[in-house]
């Protein structure tokens, strides 16, 4: 190509030139919009590959639940574990996959994501519940009290006072069931101080006092039902055992005739309410009791006391002649019946208490030696238990 004197291209070059100096920059231009498409569709086929990973996912994830919901645990497994496919690390796939495993029976499977799960966020309150209950089954004491405690107290996300609560329900059960009654008893008391007034709450609060064997808490939880049930039979009667279980016989009295009255076929109630009207009417020691009276009970106590000694020497013969503490309690009834008439009982008032204390001391000897008391018997240990150290 020539050129001219100065470097620039001569005659008919330099058109072609220019031209190709115009072109170029629109070349690039175009290449470049080129790849801003190009990027754009590569980011949106990428988004979609995405959007239908997450949309599949989602779908599989909600098969799941919905088997899960029917108690399918194995269908939901399967589906979880399809989900999974789609996104490995989402923490709702993994939990639910964990707690469909626990509802098939396989805990052991469960174990290992929940401890994963529990690594990233150990504060949540599903996770540590779940714990809880894998490693109660396996008998690690230390470790559920840790994850039960977690769970109370942890983050839930809805209504985290019920389930903090029922958390701390099922902990008081696991401690009952293997017999640590005072920690169960500690639990209670703090579940109790923030109970509220609802009935069906309270009535289960005192059928667990009754578990601990705490009448006094479980009596105030039963009346605290009863304010909002007021005529709930099964509930009276509860009360009114726990009232009789604490020698509170004439509020037993209340609770136990209002239950037999609204249930007949009550037995329990019945069976309390009788020896509650025993204990009631066989009490010389009661404040409202006239002088005539307690002479006829003291009378009527010591000959029944009197009988269960003859039966109890009768049936355990051999025994009861070896037995110095048994053969005086017979000399001493044996020394003082004579004397137990109501006219000796007026001219002699203090015949009452030395009565009375031969006649405690029978039934609480033959209760051991002869088994448990059952009808005036028994209502004669109660009162017993009653005026005892008085």
């Amino acid at each position: 190509m020539a050129e001219s004197l100065d470097g620039k291209p001569a005659g008919d070059e330099a058109p072609r030139f220019r031209l190709h100096l115009t072109q170029e920059p629109v070349t690039l231009v175009v290449l470049a919009v080129l790849a801003v498409v190009l990027f754009a569709w590569v980011g949106g086929l990428s988004r979609l590959y995405y959007a239908q990973r997450e949309a599949l996912g989602n779908r599989w994830f909600a098969r799941g639940v919905e088997d899960a919901r029917t108690q399918k645990y194995s269908a939901a497994v399967i589906e979880f574990r399809s989900a999974l496919l789609y996104n490995r690390d989402d923490y709702a796939y993994q939990l639910n996959l964990a707690e469909a495993l626990i509802g098939a029976g396989r805990s052991a499977e469960a174990d290992s994501y929940l401890v994963n799960l529990w690594d990233r966020e150990p504060e949540n309150g599903v996770v540590n519940l779940e714990l809880a209950r894998i490693v109660a089954q396996k008998g690690d004491m230390e470790a559920a009290l840790r994850h039960y405690h977690n769970a109370i107290y942890a983050a839930w996300p809805n209504d985290e006072e019920t389930k903090r609560r029922d958390a701390r329900l099922e902990l008081i059960e696991f401690l009952l069931n293997k017999g640590a009654r005072a920690q169960a008893e500690a639990e209670l008391i703090a579940l109790e101080a923030n109970a509220g007034d609802d009935p069906e709450l309270q009535e289960r609060i005192g059928d667990l006092f009754v578990r601990t064997v705490d009448y006094e808490r479980a009596f105030a939880a039963y009346r605290v039902s009863l304010r909002s049930e007021q005529h709930n039979p099964a509930i009276e009667g509860r009360a009114g055992e726990a009232a009789f279980e604490l020698g509170r016989y004439p509020l037993a009295h209340r609770y136990l005739q209002a239950a037999l009255t609204a249930n007949a076929e009550d037995t329990r109630s019945a069976e309390l309410l009788k020896t509650t009207e025993l204990v009631l009417g066989m009490d010389p020691f009661q404040r409202q009791v006239s002088v005539a009276q307690r002479h006829r009970i003291v009378v009527e106590a010591f000959k029944v006391a009197g009988e269960r000694l003859d039966h109890c020497s009768t049936q355990k013969a051999g025994e009861w002649q070896t037995n110095v503490a048994q053969t005086s309690l017979a000399q001493r009834w044996t020394e003082m019946n004579p004397q137990i008439t109501e006219a000796t009982l007026r001219r002699d008032p203090d015949l009452v208490e030395k009565a009375m204390d031969v006649v405690f001391d029978i039934e609480r000897q033959t209760s051991t030696s002869c088994g448990p008391p059952t009808g005036p018997d028994l209502a004669l240990l109660l009162i017993a238990g009653l005026h005892e150290g008085n």
